[in-house]
């Protein structure tokens, strides 16, 4: 069974390679990243073909559509008007409201309709799963059109309207409490405690819902004066005010919180906590990390929490390391010491500036059965394919965890923090001893991530053996391309940034703007990085360097090995109008 499992995937790749849509290269790639996943997991070869080796989805997709027989809608021959739009509205608000959700789960829309007939168009016909959704629907015939994923993506945009239910029903409960408040009824406590506690819940529910469909990193819950709590999101790295939460004790959305969360105390006000939450979003399984700290406030007697829940999206998962958008020195140097097989990678910058991205991006590339991958990190962040993923408790800590690492036969092992000496010292033997080792250190920029290991206790000549590359990265946010305008900087603020006459002469700057599909002129975020790649004359630098490293010697060598600093990274996504000079400004600082 699995043979000819096998063999029909083998067939559908092999029409794309004769129709030179995919190589045979590809072909194989694919294939063998197929059999690699768990077999309740494993994608079909379209899917792996356009997220995992790059091919156009829509060439992929509408080969295979067609191999099934199934035609397509909405292309170049049927463009999509208004009267269309409205068709598929129309048909979308008689159709009943799970299968709705369901078909957009599944990209797909109720495209065209009569008495007996009804058209769907989806982005992959191929998907069994649909079937289960639109066959019982009250129609003697249903019949499936492939639709390329952008033209369905847009008539979403233009008819479905995502509802937040946790939200609907607070608006409708406060609105009761006005009412409530009004008359003044004799049981007026009783009343607005159990509206409260409901209104409350729908409040944490729905902040849960949002921050996931506004792509937030982080959710904020700030006490205020009084009886006030702010909620912030953080978007594209800064923060920005979701929701005030008036007339209820900050005390009382913290409990809220707790409730919801597992592994902390509720009545516990004094200490720090930390805990999850887990929830099904739109069809996706979310993840919640909760962190409570206890606070002053201006009422001194009040035992006050603030409150930050980091928001952990798998789909934000990058397993393609061409997808990090390293420029293509740092990508060169950072693909040769991520092949080697020791030594270790070390990936540096503040929290918040994609570390993990980076490093499970990295992890993927290097990963396949015949290699054993152990992570120990704390909290773990993402679930990793392939990889046993270690679990720190009050009977395993951190640094147990790691000389347990030693004792399990790893090939590959991700340390989530280098903290201090010891996990220093338990990471140095592992590069050392033949592992290809990852991990993560908070230091301003590559060099100095050289000094910080020195002034941990580790040896200089440990040092230069065992690290393969050291990589600073930063993220800066895109400026929108709906709104982005051309504009002629100050030319002392360009030079003193690092640019020469000759560049300010031939660079387009652009500035943020603002419109409805951005916020403030930007819109997403994009990395930079300096990828110090330990070369020989690196080494022998730190081999020298007796009792103090120079990291501006490092430095000079590695610029001059071509090195991109990070402010030079950031100066190159001005020269290709992905930012703005203010932008790295406030990211970077000199060279």
């Amino acid at each position: 069974m699995i043979s000819s499992k096998v063999n029909f995937r083998k067939w559908i790749g092999d029409v794309l390679v004769q129709k030179e849509i995919i190589s045979e290269d590809q072909l194989e790639k694919a294939l063998s990243i197929q059999l690699s996943e768990p077999e309740t997991l494993r994608r079909r070869i379209g899917t792996i073909l356009h997220q995992d080796l790059g091919v156009d989805r829509h060439q992929v997709m509408k080969e295979i559509a067609e191999l099934y027989a199934f035609r397509e809608v909405g292309g170049d021959d049927e463009p999509i008007t208004d009267e269309r739009i409205k068709a598929i509205k129309k048909l979308m608000d008689e159709l009943p409201e799970e299968v709705v959700d369901s078909l957009i789960h599944h990209k797909a829309i109720p495209y065209k309709a009569n008495t007996n007939t009804l058209v769907v168009a989806t982005a992959d016909p191929t998907d069994t799963d649909l079937a289960d959704v639109i066959e019982n629907l009250n129609y003697k015939q249903l019949e499936t059109t492939y639709c390329r994923i952008e033209t369905i993506e847009m008539i979403i945009d233009k008819v479905y309207e995502q509802k937040n239910e946790f939200l609907e029903l607070l608006e409708e409960i406060e609105y009761e409490q006005q009412e409530i408040e009004e008359e003044k009824d004799s049981a007026e406590e009783q009343i607005d405690a159990e509206i409260n506690q409901s209104m409350l819940n729908s409040l944490i529910e729905g902040m849960l819902v949002e921050a996931v469909r506004q792509g937030a990193s982080d959710a904020h819950f700030i006490p205020q004066g009084g009886n006030k709590t702010d909620i912030f999101f953080r978007v594209d790295g800064k923060l920005r005010l979701w929701y005030t939460q008036n007339n209820v004790k900050p005390e009382s959305v913290v409990a809220v919180v707790k409730d919801k969360t597992r592994n902390v105390d509720r009545f516990e006000r004094d200490s720090s906590q930390d805990g999850f939450i887990q929830r099904k979003i739109d069809g996706h399984s979310i993840r919640y990390r909760v962190s409570i700290l206890p606070m002053v406030g201006a009422e001194f007697e009040r035992k006050l929490e603030s409150v930050v829940i980091r928001i952990l999206d798998d789909r934000k998962v990058i397993t393609d390391l061409g997808k990090l958008g390293l420029q293509s020195k740092a990508h060169a140097d950072f693909k040769k010491a991520i092949t080697k097989p020791s030594g270790i990678v070390i990936v540096t910058g503040p929290t918040g500036s994609g570390k993990s991205t980076t490093l499970v991006a990295a992890l993927y590339s290097v990963i396949n059965p015949t290699v054993n991958v152990l992570t120990v990190e704390e909290p773990v962040e993402y679930l990793i394919q392939g990889a046993r993923q270690l679990k720190i408790s009050d009977r395993m800590n951190f640094e147990q965890a790691l000389r347990g690492i030693l004792r399990h036969d790893p090939d590959i092992v991700l340390v989530g923090e280098i903290r201090d000496l010891p996990t220093a010292e338990i990471a140095i033997k592992l590069a050392n001893t033949g592992h290809l080792t990852f991990s993560t250190l908070h230091t301003n920029d590559a060099p100095s991530a050289v000094s910080r290991l020195y002034k941990m206790g580790v040896e200089p000549f440990l040092i230069a053996s065992s690290v393969n590359l050291i990589m600073a990265q930063r993220l800066l946010r895109s400026l929108c391309n709906h709104c982005k305008e051309e504009y002629t900087p100050n030319k002392e603020l360009a030079l003193a940034m690092g640019f020469t006459d000759k560049e300010y002469d031939e660079t387009t700057f652009y500035k943020p703007c603002g419109c409805d599909k951005c916020h403030n002129g930007y819109k997403g975020r994009v990395a930079i990085h300096e990828a110090l790649l330990f070369t020989k004359d690196i080494k022998e630098a730190i081999y020298k360097a007796g009792g103090e490293i120079d990291e501006d010697q490092i430095k000079e060598i590695a610029v001059k090995n071509g090195m991109l600093t990070l402010r030079a990274s950031g100066r190159d996504r001005i020269k290709s109008g992905v930012t703005s000079i203010e932008e790295v400004m406030a990211i970077t600082v000199d060279d």
